[in-house]
């Protein structure tokens, strides 16, 4: 036998739950929230070792220290390469860019600290005799981007 709730305060007992239920249905995040960020890398001096990519959420180890950012890795090709992140939050982030020619996943510096590899930072940020700060670096990927792209610049 099926039982068919015929009395009103049933009735609004499953229509409450129904509208809660709903309501809290449209409230959970949408997939649709989370961009790929395109990060397209430009003067790559030769195809040799990989292209690191670092996509970081906040200043802490910005721009050497990978440890707290996201990382992707990909062979050198000679002009250039192109990095997706995909399932980016909206947000303020700075990337930076390593050229590692020798396999050991950073970027080598010379006695006095600069480096001896190509690197570029987001926005292209290149202050003189320092590395670039995140807020130099910062840019932002809108709530309603699918794609979000940049284009960085590596030298010497």
């Amino acid at each position: 036998m099926i039982f068919f709730p015929t009395d009103p305060p049933a009735l609004r007992q499953r229509a409450a739950f129904a509208a809660l239920a709903l309501s809290l249905v449209a409230t959970l995040p949408s997939p649709a929230s989370a961009a790929e960020l395109l990060v397209r890398v430009k003067g790559v001096a030769a195809p040799l070792g990989q292209i690191g990519c670092s996509l970081f959420a906040s200043d802490k180890g910005f721009p050497m220290d990978n440890s707290g950012a996201r990382q992707l890795w990909l062979p050198a090709q000679a002009g250039g390469a192109e990095c997706r992140f995909s399932d980016v939050a909206p947000g303020n982030y700075a990337v930076s860019i390593g050229h590692d020619r020798n396999g050991n996943r950073k970027v080598d510096t010379n006695f006095v600290g600069l480096p001896t590899e190509q690197w570029g930072v987001s926005r292209n940020a290149r202050p003189s005799l320092r590395a670039p700060r995140f807020n130099e670096a910062v840019f932002t990927v809108p709530a309603d981007a699918a794609v979000h792209e940049i284009e960085i610049t590596v030298a010497q």
